[in-house]
């Protein structure tokens, strides 16, 4: 095959092993040698659009066996797939359609745009079936771009951040080192694939070792628990917020999870109380960290130290490395790390320093080798010249056993310039008091660390990647 990049994954693998399953979603099935069958057939369909070498595909919709179908007929072709956020307006959508020049928009009935070759997934199954069935040869080399993916855009428009295939296949490798993969993996895929986490993280690693992902469309506690009975799901990735939510359910003491073997974290800081309540129930929980421009994988802990450095973000991936500059800004450099942002010269030279990392905007320390990441280096706040860092603060108030989750942001003070603002979700059932809250948080917080602020909140507001977004916490009269 003169195909080096994603778009030969399915017929590599249904070659192997034709008969095993690739995906299961809402109870159906599909081999390997069906999922090559079928992308075979969407690719031809594509091309039919117009689709060449270099155009971009776009995917808009839950998660669903078709967006892993669509990215990997895209790569037949040698085009880039661009999977889109389904939780933003539509007309952030239209932008990035604008911004990539999106050649084709595959997308789900109940998220419908203005695009002129828009595919509903209605009218998917007809659709690919009148695909021929010849095999593409498309030469790709693994340097050209495979995705783009757009980062959250927490501040300003988004910007596109460009994977290779050679960055999706280290990050596959550095991931198969870091976990141990087995070809007899189940893998539950529940968060959401536009998000680089579930995708390369999750999905990608099982597919190329010949595992089982089960997909589903959601996050639900209950279908999480009911999917790793019945299919004896043995590994999932998933951010802080849904393990919060798993391990409160009513359902936790008595879940089957027998068959799980390993856990992921990662898109945010993870409270240690929330590490200490998997690790008590006996399963291994892993941290990593990343960024969508280091496709994602960046340090990951493994499995033999996830007790003795339970709250760390591990050592640099096997095919990376990273290092702290004056600042304590981590910087991060490997064949996982993207080529730039697509059509923006500006923000690509901003993103990497003088000698070529990738400067990530986030504070981390160093000890015995790894990684604690302290913070974004935007979200702290300076409190009578003191440095606050919000994660330290909310990692003390998760203790607290009426907090389910909390975000803490700083905001001006007369006297101090910035005071700490933290809204708190409680658990299920539970009354969460401001005042008795601070003085939980005396012999754990200096005095300038303790929010000044506290506001009890029903849900907290998120970006697409489920990341809590501050900005917008922010700009909340007091």
């Amino acid at each position: 095959m003169r195909n080096a990049g994603l778009g030969s994954w399915p017929l590599r693998r249904a070659r192997m092993a034709p008969k095993r399953e690739a995906f299961t979603h809402n109870g159906v099935s599909t081999t390997y040698e069906e999922l090559a069958g079928r992308t075979t057939k969407l690719a031809h369909r594509l091309a039919e659009l117009g689709v060449r070498h270099g155009d971009r595909v776009a995917y808009l919709g839950p998660n669903h066996p078709s967006f892993a179908e669509t990215m990997f007929a895209t790569h037949q072709l040698g085009a880039v797939f661009v999977p889109l956020n389904f939780r933003l307006s539509p007309a952030e959508i239209n932008y990035q359609l604008a911004d990539c020049g999106a050649h084709v928009l595959v997308h789900a009935p109940s998220h419908r745009t203005e695009h002129p070759r828009a595919i509903s997934l209605d009218d998917y199954e007809t659709w690919l079936a009148g695909g021929a069935d010849e095999l593409f040869d498309e030469p790709v080399t693994i340097d050209e771009p495979a995705l783009i993916l757009y980062t959250s855009g927490t501040t300003g428009r988004p910007k596109g951040a460009v994977l290779s295939h050679a960055n999706l296949l280290w990050n596959t490798f550095n991931l198969m080192i870091g976990v141990d993969i087995a070809t007899d993996e189940v893998a539950l895929v529940s968060a959401p694939l536009f998000h680089v986490a579930a995708l390369t993280q999750t999905l990608l690693p099982t597919f190329i070792k010949g595992g089982h992902s089960v997909i589903t469309s959601r996050w639900d506690v209950d279908e999480c628990l009911d999917l790793i009975e019945k299919h004896d799901v043995t590994w999932m990735f998933g951010v802080s917020t849904m393990y919060a939510d798993l391990a409160a359910s009513p359902r936790w003491p008595t879940a089957d999870l027998s068959s799980l073997r390993v856990l992921l974290c990662g898109g945010a800081s993870v409270p240690d109380a929330v590490i200490h309540t998997y690790q008590e129930r006996g399963l291994v929980f892993c941290q990593g960290y990343g960024l969508t421009e280091t496709a994602p994988g960046a340090s990951f802990l493994e499995a033999a130290d996830s007790v003795r450095k339970a709250g760390s973000a591990g050592t640099p991936v096997f095919f990376g490395d990273l290092r702290l500059a004056e600042s304590g800004e981590i910087e991060v450099q490997g064949p996982n790390v993207t080529p730039g942002y697509w059509n923006d010269p500006v923000a690509t030279a901003a993103a990497f320093t003088d000698d070529g990392w990738f400067r990530t905007g986030d504070i981390g320390r160093l000890d015995d080798g790894h990684l604690y990441v302290v913070d974004r280096l935007k979200d702290m706040f300076i409190s009578g010249g003191e440095n606050v860092y919000p994660a330290e603060v909310e990692n003390a108030i998760t203790d607290h056993p009426d907090v389910a989750e909390v975000a803490v942001v700083g905001v001006p003070d007369a006297r101090w310039g910035e005071v700490g603002r933290a809204f708190v979700r409680p658990v299920p059932g539970a009354d969460v008091d401001a005042a008795a809250l601070r003085e939980f948080l005396v012999p754990r917080l200096a005095k300038y660390k303790i929010p000044v602020h506290v506001e009890v909140v029903a849900e907290l507001p998120r970006t697409g990647s489920g990341k809590v977004l501050k900005p917008a916490l922010r700009r909340l009269p007091l």
